[in-house]
């Protein structure tokens, strides 16, 4: 997926001006997220805009919101949100999440956040910027979600299993506990390497779930088709 542009059935996406291009974990994201009728919908660091535009697709009643530090990737982002079907419904806004201010709060809030903490920083400042915390702790992060997130809403969010229980932590300092936790792994043989979860004001249980991109023969699963048909050419 490392194209300066990527196609998917109803819209494209333009993404060589910003630092992490689309990818798996983005497209997983934006299939996922869910709430019963969000009307507002948030995206923190949209980056290509790419699960923006996924939310825009699935909810037609909801209006999208792109937030985005890095002003060339926003610029881009922006622009693809005008390209797409969707454009009246979306809107990019250039700011730190820390500093986003607005009058409503969002029904549903997703983001794929930066981890990176302490590994090697690569040369490129953009793909630095998208990929390390220095910009978007996790605290920082978890403050922007409780302030944001509307009474009933929902806040999605992915991660590698190990960064996503840090994340959990202070999340349910901050009144926001886990409502569904789905682990994702490349192969039934493989171990999990994401975590996607779903946090909201409300403290219940959460049942586990299991999601396998490939079956036992290396195509992909029959789940994994279903999520990315509608989306994805070819599916």
């Amino acid at each position: 997926m490392g194209n300066s542009w990527f196609q998917f059935q109803q819209f494209r996406v333009e993404q060589d001006r910003c630092g992490m291009k689309i990818s798996t974990d983005a497209v997983l994201l934006g299939a996922l997220a869910s709430h019963k009728n969000p009307m507002t919908i948030l995206d923190i660091g949209t980056g290509t805009g790419v699960i923006a535009l996924m939310l825009a697709q699935r909810f037609g009643d909801a209006f999208v919101t792109g937030v985005e530090l890095d002003s060339e990737a926003a610029e881009q982002a922006e622009e693809n949100f005008n390209a797409s079907p969707f454009s009246s419904r979306m809107n990019l806004r250039v700011v730190k999440i820390q500093d986003f201010q607005v009058d409503r709060r969002f029904d549903l809030i997703v983001s794929n956040p930066p981890y990176f903490t302490d590994h090697l920083q690569p040369k490129d400042k953009q793909r630095l910027r998208a990929l390390h915390t220095d910009e978007l702790s996790f605290p920082d992060l978890a403050g922007s979600v409780s302030n944001l997130l509307a009474e009933h809403g929902e806040f999605w969010v992915i991660l590698p299993p190990s960064e996503m229980e840090g994340l959990a932590a202070i999340l349910d300092d901050a009144g926001l506990y886990t409502a569904r936790s789905i682990l994702i792994q490349d192969s039934p043989l493989k171990k999990p390497h994401r975590r996607i979860c779903a946090f909201q004001r409300v403290n219940q249980s959460a049942k586990e779930e299991l999601i396998h991109l490939k079956d036992e023969k290396g195509g992909f699963s029959d789940t994994y088709q279903k999520l990315i048909s509608g989306f994805l050419l070819g599916y």
